[in-house]
C-alpha cells in the first residue's frame, strides 16, 4: 500500500493530468510572475538560496585543495541537474501566495507535511543519482584525455584545456555529454515537483506527466532549458553570488510554468493546508505557554 501511494498517489488508479501546448510567450509570462514573486518575498528567497553561492565556493575550494580541479566545472554545472529538487521550498511559497496564504519564510518547510513527501524525496534521489553519475562520467572523460595525473596548478590546467588538442576534445565531448544529462534532468523535473506539491499523484504519475509536457512542447521546453542554463551561467559570476537572485526567480517561475503547462485538476481533492500560526505578542507571555482549548 505504501509503495502504491509512492508511485500513484492517493487515487485507487493512476490519474492522467492533461497537459497544454505552450509557447515562448508563456515562458516570458512565467519568468515575469517568478520575478514578481521574488520581489514580493525577497528575504525569504535569499534565506533559502544563499546556500548556493556558499556551497559553490566550498566546492571550488574543495576541488582546488584536493587535486580535484578538473571536476570544478562539472560540480558547478551540476546545480542545474539538482535545481528542480533544491527549489522545492520556492514552489511552496509561490503556491501559498497564489492561494492567498501566509508566505513567511518558515512556510517554505511546509513541504515536510505534504502527502506527496515520499514521492518528492524519491524523485529528488533520482536527480541526485543523475548528478553523481554525471560527475563520474566527467571524471572518466578527463582521465581519457589527460590521464590520472592531477594538474600542477590552475594556470597549467587552463593552459592544457584551451591550448591542446586533448583539451578541446575534453571541451567538446564533455559539453555534449553534459547536454544529454541536462536534457534528462529537465525532462524529469520540468513540472514533476510542482505537480506533486499541487496534487497527491505519486512519483510515477508526476514523472510521466513531466515527460509528456516536454514531448508536447519540445521547442518551447528546449528554449526554457536554454534560458535556465544561460541564467545559471550569469548567476555563477562572480563566485556564484548571482545565484541568490537567479535561483529564486527560476524557482518561482517554474511553479508558474507548471500552471501554464498542466490543466487544473477538474475535481480537486481537499488540499493540505498546514495550520496557520497565530501571531503572538510579547504581552501574551507567559500565558502563551499554556494554550487553552476553544
Amino acid at each position: 500500500m505504501a509503495s502504491s501511494h509512492l508511485l500513484v498517489g492517493a487515487s485507487a488508479r493512476p490519474v492522467n493530468p492533461a497537459v497544454r501546448r505552450i509557447g515562448p510567450a508563456d515562458l516570458l509570462q512565467a519568468l515575469a510572475r517568478g520575478l514578481d514573486d521574488f520581489s514580493a518575498m525577497p528575504s525569504h528567497a535569499v534565506f533559502l538560496c544563499v546556500i548556493y553561492p556558499l556551497l559553490g565556493g566550498l566546492l571550488i575550494s574543495f576541488s582546488m585543495g584536493h587535486s580535484m580541479l578538473p571536476l570544478a566545472f562539472p560540480l558547478a554545472a551540476g546545480f542545474a541537474l539538482i535545481g528542480p529538487f533544491a527549489a522545492i521550498g520556492l514552489y511552496e511559497l509561490s503556491r501559498r501566495r497564489e492561494a492567498g496564504l501566509d508566505t513567511s519564510s518558515s512556510h517554505a518547510f511546509d513541504v515536510l507535511r505534504s502527502p506527496s513527501l515520499g514521492a518528492i524525496l524519491a524523485l529528488g534521489l533520482l536527480l541526485m543519482a543523475i548528478f553523481l553519475t554525471w560527475l563520474a562520467v566527467a571524471e572518466a572523460i578527463y582521465v581519457a584525455n589527460f590521464g590520472y595525473a592531477a594538474p600542477a596548478s590552475i594556470s597549467q590546467f587552463v593552459d592544457d584545456v584551451f591550448t591542446t588538442s586533448a583539451g578541446w576534445h575534453l571541451i567538446v565531448i564533455g559539453t555534449g555529454v553534459g547536454f544529454l544529462f541536462a536534457v534528462l534532468a529537465l525532462t524529469i523535473g520540468a513540472v514533476s515537483f510542482p505537480l506533486l506539491l499541487d496534487r497527491d499523484v505519486g512519483a510515477a504519475v508526476a514523472l510521466f506527466t513531466s515527460i509528456r509536457v516536454v514531448i508536447a512542447n519540445p521547442v518551447t521546453m528546449a528554449l526554457w532549458g536554454f534560458i535556465v542554463a544561460a541564467l545559471l551561467i550569469v548567476g555563477s559570476l562572480p563566485f556564484f553570488l548571482g545565484l541568490t537572485v537567479v535561483m529564486p526567480v527560476l524557482g518561482h517561475a517554474t511553479w508558474h510554468l507548471y500552471r501554464r503547462a498542466v490543466e487544473p485538476d477538474p475535481a480537486p481533492h481537499p488540499d493540505y493546508q498546514p495550520r496557520e500560526r497565530s501571531r503572538r505578542y510579547a504581552a501574551d507571555f507567559p500565558a502563551a505557554l499554556f494554550p487553552t482549548r476553544r
